[in-house]
């Protein structure tokens, strides 16, 4: 290529990349599209491209911060826009999970029909379109690798997510040659499964005063759970309620530790995922902000399990008032997407002594004994009490027979009951959790001993 034609065509892609970066500016709803890290790696080179310094430097540390930003997220250029629109927050998303597309105001629709125009453009820009530019303004013999991720390398949590959050969607944006066309089937999605942190995560924290997505949630299954048949069955059903937008009650499980109670809460996770169900860890240290926690999960698609673990209160505690008011309700009416599933190792919640108990020279309170029972009464206020008792030596070898055969663990009967009775016996007694241990133990041991073995025998 001659020096004329180079400058013709250097000349021509700053035009493109001016025009792009106006466009970016333009944006009027979907701001924070181009907030996260990809996309701030992409306008800085940009930015680079256009006013390259002398040996270029700064122009391939841009190009390798944004080849760097999309390998972290494992996405193409296109998709990673296409997945920020789906979770974008904004008067237009927020509006799409009320109201039906019609009855929005008609500038709200036009300035997300431009906001479209805009980020499609923005996606044409691709990843090899930017590697030539580089190899142009910085004289490079080849072009840097371009990024690209190969469709069918995904992993398991990635490919649920898709399922849910980027396959629907990006059929309904890439099958169609101009993106604002696209307004209606995406205001029926925000509809169906929201946006923000709630699309994006299954599972939840209240941590500072605000939600906080868990990227890696508790794997555990439903079908490893066994032993407590009866408790899942109504636990299941309960949360089917929940899905089925009927009234579902709010429940605590309670019983002997290692029982398994926190796990099949977790496991519906892994049940219900998929039907927008979602869970939201709140510490007891955070449970006198659950009327705000509540109004926040109020009017959105998904379906909340509030998940409190190992619950128990002291005497006027702000918690236990916060939580009374949660479960009785107030003037406020209840929301149907949200219940609360609490674990704890007492029947009685709040802790009572002995010097608590009315006595005939009690002089403090004229009504003592009425007090004392809205304590042990508290519990009662949960609409289903599920009873986990201690496993017996037939129940927990069950679960252990049951987690051996899942880990595929060779070993007679007789000899896996003999050594699962030994373990229970000096570690922490028959439970669930010791059951599970034990298998795990027994897993990596036998693991171990077949690499030794072969090893010996090279």
């Amino acid at each position: 290529m001659d020096n004329q034609a180079m400058s013709t065509g250097t000349t021509s892609f700053y035009a493109k990349i001016q025009f792009l970066q106006r466009q970016a500016a333009s944006l009027l709803l979907y701001q924070s599209v181009l907030q996260n890290e990809v996309a701030i790696a992409f306008l800085d080179l940009l930015q680079a491209i256009r006013y390259t310094d002398a040996d270029a430097r700064g122009c391939l540390q841009a190009y390798g911060s944004y080849f760097h930003a999309l390998a972290a997220k494992n996405q193409n250029w296109e998709d990673y826009l296409i997945t920020q629109i789906l979770i974008c927050e904004n008067p237009f998303t927020r509006l799409a999970q009320q109201e039906e597309l019609e009855n929005m105001p008609l500038a709200l629709v036009a300035a997300v029909q431009h906001d479209l125009q805009v980020l499609q453009s923005l996606s044409e820009c691709s990843s090899a379109c930017l590697s030539e530019w580089v190899q142009t303004v910085a004289h490079l013999p080849v072009s840097p690798i371009v990024w690209y991720r190969e469709p069918d390398k995904i992993n398991l949590e990635t490919e649920l997510m898709q399922q849910h959050r980027q396959v629907t969607a990006m059929a309904c944006l890439q099958s169609w040659e101009n993106w604002p066309d696209a307004v209606e089937d995406l205001a029926a999605y925000y509809q169906q499964f929201g946006t923000g942190l709630f699309a994006e995560y299954r599972a939840l924290r209240w941590q500072g005063g605000q939600f906080v997505g868990i990227q890696h949630p508790d794997p555990v299954q439903m079908n490893v759970l066994v032993g407590y048949e009866s408790q899942r069955d109504a636990l299941l059903k309960n949360t089917e309620f929940l899905l089925s937008g009927e009234a579902a009650l709010h429940v605590l499980l309670y019983g002997s530790r290692g029982s398994g109670k926190s796990s099949l809460v977790k496991a519906l996770l892994n049940e219900y995922g998929h039907r927008n169900l979602r869970l939201v860890e709140v510490a007891k240290s955070e449970l006198q902000d659950l009327p705000k926690i509540v109004e926040q999960l109020r009017g959105v698609p998904q379906k909340f399990i509030i998940f409190v673990d190992d619950l128990s209160f002291e005497e006027d505690d702000d918690a236990f008032k916060a939580l009374k008011v949660v479960l009785e309700g107030n003037l406020t009416a209840r929301s149907q997407n949200v219940v609360v599933y609490a674990t704890s190792n007492r029947r009685h919640l709040i802790r009572e002594f002995f010097t608590d108990r009315p006595t005939p020279k009690d002089n403090e309170e004229i009504h003592a004994w009425d007090t004392m029972q809205e304590k042990l009464s508290f519990s009662d206020r949960f609409g289903l009490t599920l009873t986990f008792e201690g496993a017996d030596q037939k129940t927990y070898l069950k679960i252990v027979r049951h987690l051996a055969a899942q880990a595929e663990i060779n070993l007679s009967q007789e000899d896996l009951e003999f050594q699962a009775l030994q373990w229970a016996t000096r570690h922490n007694g028959r439970s669930g959790r010791t059951a599970r241990q034990f298998v795990d133990f027994l897993k990596a041991d036998l693991a171990l001993l077949s690499a030794s073995k072969t090893i010996s025998d090279n």
